[in-house]
């Protein structure tokens, strides 16, 4: 998507890609990070809703109609915090159902000199648990954007259970290019689990610039899908959920794990055997 300040707009243009998703025949439906206001933090707080609420409505609305999973990326939630909201995956059944949310845990406070600087945790208060959902015959673990750096997460859900990473982002135009599919294939490669990433694209009026680039990564890291242009577009491909089993019986990064390893603390270098 390429959303802006106009959420009435951002949740019509929502609705219209869902239906044309599910058209094109997808049962899971993913939308990027901050779908339905994508602007400066300052309005964050004025925006931001209770879940449920009127946007989530909106889309069980069209998730029953259509007989679909949909996955709001990420809306901003109203939360106990003064000045501060949650910035939050919301997963609808076909039923229209809330199944599950996720408040993302890793907020995105960075400072890179002359390219971007930016400090989530101003207006978002980061959330404290991870979370698995079952879509269909598929597990999935719940994380967004900035969350893709942090491995572990990732190992973690994997431990858990997921057989897909969903991953909606806004990702950075600065870091982008760099950063953006590396990441997702070193997410899927390590765990052997399938990376759904819905985007933003584009910049907005105020300036935001995203990097776009929309993926569906396989197991083995091969890209499946990707998004061509900075306009909103559907990307789709059929997940075969039987090669998670395959790779990991080939390669098992989760068996040969050393957790009792991992837990000790690091010393110095030795030449002693």
């Amino acid at each position: 998507m390429r959303s802006g300040t106009d959420k009435a707009k951002n949740v019509t243009t929502a609705i219209e890609l869902v239906h044309a998703a599910a058209d094109q025949g997808a049962s899971y439906i993913q939308l990027p990070e901050y779908f339905n206001f994508y602007g400066p933090a300052r309005f964050f707080e004025g925006v931001s809703e209770s879940v449920p609420g009127s946007t989530t409505n909106q889309l069980a609305k069209v998730a029953r109609e259509r007989g679909v999973t949909v996955h709001l990326g990420s809306l901003l939630e109203t939360s106990p915090f003064e000045r501060r909201s949650f910035n939050t995956s919301v997963l609808i059944n076909a039923s229209g159902d809330i199944v599950a949310t996720y408040q993302k845990a890793h907020l995105f406070d960075i400072d890179v000199p002359g390219e971007v600087t930016f400090h989530e945790s101003d207006a978002i208060a980061a959330g404290s648990r991870l979370v698995l959902a079952s879509v269909e015959d598929a597990i999935l673990g719940l994380t967004i954007c900035f969350d893709v750096r942090f491995g572990e997460l990732y190992r973690a859900l994997a431990l858990g259970g997921a057989t897909v990473f969903s991953v909606p982002a806004a990702f950075s135009a600065a870091t982008g290019p760099a950063h953006w599919e590396v990441l997702l294939r070193a997410r899927a490669i390590e765990n052997h689990a399938f990376v759904v990433a819905a985007t933003q694209a584009g910049a907005t009026d105020e300036g935001l610039a995203t990097h776009g680039h929309a993926m569906i990564v396989d197991p083995w890291g091969t890209v499946l899908a990707e998004s061509a242009t900075d306009q909103p577009e559907i990307v789709i491909a059929e997940l075969d959920l039987s090669q998670v089993a395959r790779r990991r019986r080939e390669i098992d990064v989760l068996g040969l794990r050393r957790p009792a390893l991992y837990g000790e603390p690091v010393t110095g270098s030795t030449s002693e055997p």
